[in-house]
Formats: C-alpha cells, structure tokens, sequence
C-alpha cells in the first residue's frame, strides 16, 4: 500500500504566506526549502510499512558535519539547515521530516513548526534560555508533546541506571557565545540545569551493546540512540540512530570525527569500546 499524500508544488511552497511572514524570524535558505520539499515529496510515494526516520536519515549521508549551526543568532530564532548538520539537528530534522508525514502535512511551513514544538520549551521561541540545550530535557519534553517515548525495559539489557546532574553550560559560560555575550541568561540556564538534574533513567551499559538477539528486541531500526557519557556536567555525548546489520548494531549520525554524516562501519559495540568516557545507550522512539 502506497502513502497517498498531497502535496503542494514547490513553488508555492516557498511562497507559503505564513512562511513569508516569518522570514525575519527565521534564519534559512531556499535550497533548505527545497531540500525538503524534495524529501517530502520522496517519503509520499513510500509505502505505509517504510521506516520513515531510517529512510530521511540516510538522505543525509555525505552531507558536511558543522558544529553549532544553531548558535550566533541575536534576538534567537529559529534556525533551518538541511545542509550542515551536527548529531542534534540532524536528530531533529529527520524528527521533523517524519512528522510531517505521520501528520499527513507535506509544508515546508508544517517541517518548521515541528522543529520549533521540538527544539523550543513549549514550542515557543523565547530567547536563548527558551531553547532545550540538555538532550535529556528534549526527551522529557517531546515525551510530554506525546512525540516520543523513551525505552528503559526489559531488564536485561537496560541494566545500568542514569541519575542525571548536568551542569555545564552554567560552569563554562565562556565556551558558549550567548553566554558570553549576556551573562544574565546563566542564572535562567543555572535554574533549568537544576530541574533536569536528579532524574534516573534506565540505559543499556556499553558491555552489553553486542549482537544478541535480546538487545535486537530491545533496539529497533530508526530508534534514537543517545550515548550516555562519565564526563563531569554533561548527560548525552552524542546522538544518532540505530542501524541493524548482520554484524551487529550500528549508529548513523553526524560524526565529528569523519566531519559528514555517515553510518558507521564498526559495530557501535566497537565504536563505544574506543571512546573511555562513554557508558552506554538510552533508547528514544518515536510514536507512530
């Protein structure tokens, strides 16, 4: 069975009055737009059994790994780049490409509503402060939205458990431009680490990340994986999403380290081997 959505023509996409009225608060071009209209467009003619965040995810590959694209803005706004991607946007525009789908909206104006619902504290851009900076809030909070849902069981193999304490925005303001530039927002970020922290989370530890066929239970194709990390302040090191292989589970994601976004070619058992401040996976899905 075909997905049988409409969707408008591309022209007038972009000239989407809403769109139009919003440009000042948007920081955007128009290949981003048409970008994805493209994969919207794509992702319509799939059928209804596709895997929709694997099947955006992979549209991504090769493209250029660019750390914080969405800082440098002031006043704040939102910020649509399809073109350079870290391992958060590109989470978080498959998020909303996907959404778009399920929601049976193919807009480029639907696409930037859902990366503001997702990216922003009650889907509201309200400053710096108002954006989720803590993967763990963003997880809570979309959670909330009822748009997706975190996996903590069975036990095994969510074995280990996350008390959260995140403080590092707050204790290294200088490595942040907007903190810099406005020391006032530390105590609203101080405030909002305080709320995060102190909360326990289920997650695989990264000896168990092997390839049984408990943890192929456990991890589906498309799920978010969040690498949970030892490193003083912080909750997440790193995102990407779960690819099953023959040889195992493997992450696709925007990787610092071959500076595109890629699946990788060692197991993701091999990849958290190499990395020593690395603990394990927290498991995010998202709702059909």
């Amino acid at each position: 069975m075909m997905r049988r959505l409409s969707i408008y023509p591309i022209l007038i996409l972009l000239l989407w009055p809403m769109a139009v009225s919003a440009r000042k608060q948007v920081k955007e071009l128009t290949t981003d737009s048409i970008t994805v209209c493209q994969l919207l467009h794509e992702a319509s003619q799939l059928p209804a059994s596709a895997n929709l965040p694997l099947f955006f995810a992979k549209k991504f590959i090769g493209r250029p790994y660019v750390a914080a694209t969405l800082e440098g803005n002031d006043p704040e706004c939102l910020v649509v780049n399809t073109r350079q991607l870290d391992c958060t946007t590109l989470v978080e525009n498959v998020m909303a490409l996907t959404l778009c789908v399920q929601r049976h909206n193919l807009s480029y104006y639907a696409f930037k509503h859902a990366l503001v619902d997702m990216r922003y504290r009650g889907g509201l851009i309200r400053g710096y402060t108002s954006r989720i900076h803590y993967f763990t809030e963003w997880i809570t909070e979309n959670t909330k939205a009822g748009i997706v849902h975190e996996i903590q069981a069975p036990n095994p193999p969510f074995t280990a458990l996350q008390q959260v304490s995140v403080n590092y925005m707050s204790q290294h303001p200088k490595s942040y431009e907007a903190l810099k530039k406005h020391p006032e927002f530390v105590g609203d970020i101080r405030k909002m680490e305080q709320k995060v922290s102190g909360q326990q989370f289920r997650y695989i530890p990264k000896s168990a990340v092997g390839n049984s066929q408990q943890l192929r239970k456990a991890v589906n194709d498309g799920d978010i994986i969040a690498i949970t990390c030892k490193k003083p302040g912080l909750d997440i090191a790193h995102l990407g999403f779960a690819v099953w292989k023959n040889d195992g589970l493997h992450l696709l994601n925007a990787s610092q380290l071959h500076k595109k976004v890629v699946l990788e070619p060692m197991t993701l058992y091999q990849y958290l081997q190499k990395h020593p401040s690395h603990t394990g996976i927290r498991i995010i899905r998202i709702n059909k």
